[in-house]
């Protein structure tokens, strides 16, 4: 036996890009570019909210909380696979890809709670203007993403602790291209029932609760937007609340997709493009989202370009 817990708790291989024989250059080049990305799209948008104090508002201070945990999701998958592929060897050491598991599980499970948070500024601002600044005041907003932050790494405390007990038998290929929890149950041959049950409650709590919170919130906003009279203003109230939807269904589709699979699972095919919409696409996406829509933050851009070349 103890011959046994030696080999699981070497190495995991990784079978995402297995079937390929040729062509890692390529996928080389594309995730560095995608990673390149994200990081740049990000931290302009960290730096613009920091710079400009038209940005210093409640809606882009949770936005800076999202920019960030773009790039701590995308940080936590992307460099790994990065030398794996300049390697050709898709492996990980038991240690770190328990500790993969635990720091992606922490940031994902940030983020519905987070465009949960967004959606009640939203609310706030659109259907209780009168009380906005007392009820998004600086000190509610510093405990609102305290409290997403921990929300997160409870949950992935809890999934780690779980995980960490599992036996593998000498199994260790991962059909997958990340440590995470669903692909780690798929090889244990332990019982996972304790897991599997874990996993759909946390499910429900770091999951749907956020998002049917979002839907309530929008029904009220929605609500509100549908009183007023002025075509202008409605349209204004609208768009103030596009780049959120937009984010939310982006995000937590993909989200759905990864972590709440069918009991037949995908193929590794499907499993390995999902993956990578969910920890690759989606951070990259979500800066791009907000600057172009937002009217506030490409005036900001530019301000930043002008003092640029100004001096």
């Amino acid at each position: 036996m103890e011959a046994k817990n030696e080999t699981q708790l070497r190495e995991f291989i990784f079978l995402g890009f297995s079937s390929l024989s040729s062509g890692h250059e390529y996928l080389f080049s594309i995730f560095l570019a995608a990673y390149v990305a994200t990081m740049m799209g990000n931290l302009m948008l960290l730096i613009l909210v920091l710079m400009d104090s038209r940005l210093h508002s409640p809606m882009y201070f949770f936005l800076s909380h999202l920019s960030c945990l773009d790039i701590c999701i995308s940080s936590v998958v992307v460099p790994k696979i990065l030398a794996n592929l300049l390697r050709r060897k898709h492996t990980i050491s038991y240690n770190q890809c328990l500790a993969q598991t635990f720091f992606l599980i922490g940031f994902a499970g940030c983020e519905p709670a987070l465009l949960a948070v967004m959606a009640y500024d939203r609310y706030a601002a659109i259907c209780r203007p009168l009380y906005y600044s007392h009820l998004m005041s600086n000190r509610v907003c510093i405990q609102l993403a305290v409290a997403t932050w921990v929300w997160g790494f409870l949950d992935a405390a809890l999934h780690v602790a779980l995980a960490s007990t599992l036996s593998f038998c000498g199994v260790n290929r991962i059909p997958h291209i990340f440590c995470d929890v669903p692909p780690l149950l798929k090889i244990a041959c332990s019982d996972t029932g304790v897991n599997e049950l874990a996993n759909h409650i946390t499910s429900i709590f770091v999951g749907l609760g956020p998002l049917l919170f979002i839907f309530l919130s929008y029904f009220y906003i929605l609500a509100s937007i549908l009183r007023i009279r002025s075509n202008t203003s409605r349209l204004k109230a609208f768009s103030t609340c596009a780049s959120h939807i937009i984010v939310v269904n982006v995000c937590l589709g993909n989200a759905f997709l990864n972590y709440n699979q069918p009991s037949t699972g995908y193929s590794l095919e499907t499993d390995t493009f999902i993956a990578t919409m969910f920890c690759v696409v989606n951070p990259m996406l979500n800066p791009l989202i907000y600057s172009l829509r937002n009217k506030e933050v490409k005036a900001a851009l530019r301000k930043v370009l002008h003092c640029q070349r100004a001096v």
